[in-house]
């Protein structure tokens, strides 16, 4: 990991409020290793099977991303985003924490199930079928046609270290592509 002077950083910041993408990797480069770390710390044991860092770090990224092309975001200093990244990731992690607490504290090893308390499986029903392949072929619609195999191996029930290596695309940019997808969904509905 190479440590950049804050003198470094201000100047790809400044870059970064100009819209230069090359400056925006390098930054996130620069700071994705510590944002990572400040997750991790903060994962309680019971949840960090539900929990990759990077994830958190991804989310909070692709949002400080919109937020500079979309909505004008600008910082003055590196301390500055330093500050704003921290208490984002915090907030993302908080988050995070809450979606998957009830889940969590709902579940029990398999060891101390008996079988009559094994639910029956869920079965389909028409109505949501059809939706499920209208959101199908909205995804494959708002999907760039050379990580449409990505989608492919997802719905086949791939992991993303099994799509990463069947695609050739890196486990984080699969991580990513995916993110990028969900938001163009969630924001056409």
């Amino acid at each position: 990991m190479t440590i950049m002077t804050d003198d470094a950083l201000n100047a790809l910041i400044d870059k970064l409020c100009q819209g230069d993408d090359r400056a925006a990797e390098q930054v996130f480069q620069a700071y994705e290793p510590y944002l990572r770390m400040l997750v991790r710390r903060m994962i309680p044991n019971q949840l960090r099977p539900k929990f990759d860092s990077m994830d958190v770090v991804q989310s909070v990224w692709a949002d400080l991303l919109s937020g500079f092309r979309d909505a004008g975001w600008r910082f003055e200093t590196a301390a500055q985003l330093r500050a704003f990244l921290i208490k984002v990731t915090r907030n993302r992690f908080i988050d995070r924490v809450r979606q998957n607490r009830n889940a969590s504290e709902h579940q029990r090893s398999l060891d101390v199930i008996t079988a009559e308390q094994i639910p029956e499986p869920r079965r389909e029903v028409p109505s949501e079928m059809v939706e499920a392949d209208e959101l199908w072929e909205r995804m494959l619609g708002l999907c760039a046609p050379n990580h449409r195999r990505m989608l492919e191996l997802k719905r086949a029930g791939h992991t993303l270290a099994e799509i990463a290596e069947a695609t050739g695309f890196h486990e984080s940019s699969v991580r990513r592509i995916f993110y990028e997808l969900a938001r163009k969904v969630a924001a056409r509905e």
